[in-house]
């Protein structure tokens, strides 16, 4: 394998757990599932859940989401260990979420990851959550209601129309 496929599979691997957060952080199960290789599995010993394929993958998804007041989960990127059209690694999480019954949660955590390089590029065959830290306090924020549009500034404080500076 030359250095420059090397890079391009790290790049499109980081790229693939980035999509992974994003589809999460967005809601949107359809895209999460499609990330996984159509056998992949997702699972997540600590709360306990197992989802094999990308049907159970979707529908999960749907059943822990719709637990959420809201969800936020930030990627920390890890290790890549290539192996040809396959590879290993790591990404750390922190998460912070409360569920729509009022408890609270504050978790560190690893994913250990499997990949497999396939015609529509680099897929999840497999993603195991480990929990290293677990906070149930109660959280002291919210999540903003959603904004009303903008205002029209006053007409002293509108900008310029195009061209006319």
């Amino acid at each position: 394998m030359s250095d420059l496929q090397a890079i391009a599979d790290r790049v499109e691997i980081e790229a693939l757990r980035g999509e992974f957060t994003d589809a999460v952080m967005m809601r949107d199960r359809g895209r999460l599932a499609s990330l996984f290789t159509p056998d992949g599995a997702l699972r997540m010993p600590n709360v306990p859940v197992e989802l094999a394929g990308r049907e159970q993958i979707r529908a999960g998804g749907e059943r822990l989401q719709g637990q959420w007041d809201f969800f936020v989960q930030t990627t920390h990127p890890g290790t890549i260990q290539l192996d040809g059209a396959s590879a290993s690694g790591r990404a750390y999480m922190q998460e912070l979420a409360r569920a729509r019954d009022g408890r609270s949660e504050l978790n560190y955590a690893i994913y250990h990851d499997r990949y497999q390089r396939t015609p529509d590029g680099w897929k999840f065959t497999e993603r195991v959550y480990e929990v290293r830290y677990h906070d149930t306090s109660p959280l002291a924020g919210s999540a903003p209601r959603p904004a009303d549009p903008p205002a029209d500034p006053p007409a002293g404080n509108k900008p310029a129309a195009e061209g006319t500076r």
